[in-house]
């Protein structure tokens, strides 16, 4: 499936000035989650771009360990194993014998006490014995006389018992097997529908086109779990589900287009394939997933086009009717799974709060120096709890310096300050002759409402517009469009030669840089060749 880019969601998404930024499923999956760096990118240099895993937020442990539990068939799994004890009959293969895959789909609750039982209660039951197997909740052996028996395995207690560890390794086991299996069923279809059949899978040709479809079925399933892993981390809370429908639509239009006729017939196609893909996923938790209407399939056509809008369009579905299509939102133990997996292949897929684990100085540095990072999550992370004033002096002192990213510092402490806000104040105002801090303190002070708020002296005002514009330049990785927004809105007067002509003598790491992106972006001529003139002194100044 071809690379696609998209706009990175999420505030600050780039770390530092022109550095590439796009998100997981932008990629073809062998050149995911890497560390480069990548400057203008293009069509041909998109393989080697920075790409961002963006940070989740997840429960404690315990809380997804008690979320595993919970999952009807993982649970399944355990209390087959424990009904195993002390020891039970298997057939040569490991399988429940026949006499006892009745019973222990009783033992699930899936067939009733007395009588017969449906075929799918006992198919259901002997699928979570062998998940039980699978993942050595059960051990199969021999005895001396040459029976075949299953016994307890060695996690079976600390499993029942809850402890996180051993409940997580065992769910993301068996979600990984869950996952191979949902593809390997997905590709045999795949192979049905183009004709394959035993025979041809014998020869050379029908098992390359076996493999073909496992790829293509698992690629198609990577690329939906990674948009649904970036629209969780960005949605707000309770608006993480996605209608299956606008999901393949994303891993199929490419960006800034409209589907044609033949692209909505390629969506239709991608959500015929991700439906049983989805539901298996879903038995184990990865997913809420309400799948595609079977019914949808067996509408008359002249019932489909009844719906019709004016001039033949579609009408506009209600909630329930779109429902029908499918809908699927990823849970958090769907997130827990797909970062250990990302983890274990050693790629970075941070959490929020990662970098407010430290004090100010680490927090601003962290912070300011991520590519996949949400700034406010993280400073709302580490002022929770903490005494606002104290919060603040602690903010104001890590916000010094001269270094590169010192300016993004200072605007991040800017901003923690405006959450901590109005009982911050007194650490504020300590600030307000600083030669750094001075300038940023008073326009706090003022957006604030305070009062009595001393005007800073001209040299500190204008190393301020200096610092906040250098900030913006960093932040937003220098993208053109937010740029010019922030050009045309510096306090340029009338004789842009005089304000241009003060601007340069400041002494600040970045005052040629402020001057040179005015020169290039400002929508007035005359202030934009007095800003390229004023860059040029300011380089030659040093």
């Amino acid at each position: 499936m071809a690379a696609r880019r998209r706009r990175n969601a999420g505030p600050s998404a780039a770390g530092t000035p022109g550095e590439g930024a796009v998100l997981p499923a932008d990629l073809e999956l062998q050149d995911l989650y890497g560390a480069f760096a990548a400057h203008g990118l293009d069509d041909e240099d998109l393989d080697d771009a920075a790409v961002l895993v963006p940070p989740v937020r997840l429960p404690a442990e315990p809380e997804l360990a008690a979320l595993a539990k919970a999952v009807p068939m993982f649970d399944w799994a355990l209390r087959l194993a424990r009904w195993a004890a002390p020891h039970r009959a298997v057939d040569e293969f490991g399988d429940l014998t026949v006499p006892d895959r009745l019973p222990a789909a009783r033992l699930l609750g899936l067939a009733p006490e007395e009588g017969e039982a449906e075929e799918e209660a006992v198919v259901e039951a002997m699928r979570a014995w062998s998940l039980a197997c699978d993942l050595d909740l059960v051990e199969i052996g021999t005895t001396a006389a040459g029976e075949h028996v299953a016994v307890p395995g060695p996690d079976l207690e600390p499993a029942e018992e809850g402890d996180p560890e051993t409940v997580l390794e065992l769910w993301l086991t068996a979600a990984g097997i869950v996952r191979e299996l949902a593809v390997e069923a997905d590709s045999q279809e795949l192979e049905r529908e183009d004709g394959g059949d035993a025979e041809a899978e014998e020869d050379e040709e029908g098992l390359g086109e076996v493999e073909d479809a496992r790829d293509e079925a698992a690629e198609l399933l990577d690329e939906a779990l990674q948009v649904l892993y970036e629209t969780t981390a960005f949605a707000e809370p309770g608006t993480e589900t996605v209608p299956l429908g606008v999901l393949a639509a994303l891993l199929v239009v490419p960006e800034g287009e409209e589907p044609s006729d033949e692209l909505l017939g390629d969506i239709t196609d991608v959500m015929v394939a991700l439906d049983p893909m989805l539901a298996d996923l879903s038995e184990l938790g990865l997913l809420d997933y309400r799948p595609i209407d079977p019914e949808l399939f067996d509408e008359e056509e002249g019932e489909e086009t009844a719906g019709a809008g004016a001039e033949g369009e579609p009408a506009e579905l209600d909630e329930a009717e779109s429902a029908r299509f499918g809908l699927v939102r990823l849970t958090p133990l769907g997130q827990y799974g797909i970062r250990q997996w990302l983890l274990e292949d050693g790629y970075d897929a941070p959490l929020v709060g990662d970098l407010a684990k430290g004090d100010a100085a680490e927090l601003l540095r962290g912070v300011s120096e991520a590519a996949n990072v949400l700034p406010e999550e993280e400073l709302k992370v580490w002022i929770e709890g903490r005494e606002p004033v104290a919060a603040a002096r602690e903010l104001l002192e890590a916000a010094r310096g001269a270094d590169a990213y010192a300016p993004m510092r200072r605007m991040l402490c800017h901003s923690a300050l405006t959450l901590l806000g109005a009982p911050a104040e007194p650490a504020v105002r300590e600030v307000l002759g600083d030669p750094e801090l001075g300038g940023g303190a008073a326009a706090w002070l003022v957006a604030l409402g305070a009062a009595d708020v001393p005007a800073p002296d001209r040299a500190t005002a204008l190393w301020t517009v200096v610092d906040a514009f250098a900030a913006q330049l960093l932040d937003t990785g220098g993208d053109p469009d937010q740029l010019r927004e922030l050009v045309a809105e510096l306090p340029v007067t009338e004789e842009p030669a005089d304000y241009l002509g003060e601007l340069w003598r400041v002494d600040h790491p970045y005052t040629a840089d402020v001057l040179e992106a005015v020169g290039e972006m400002h929508p007035d001529r005359a202030v934009a060749k007095e800003a390229r003139k004023a860059a040029f002194k300011a380089r030659s100044k040093g």
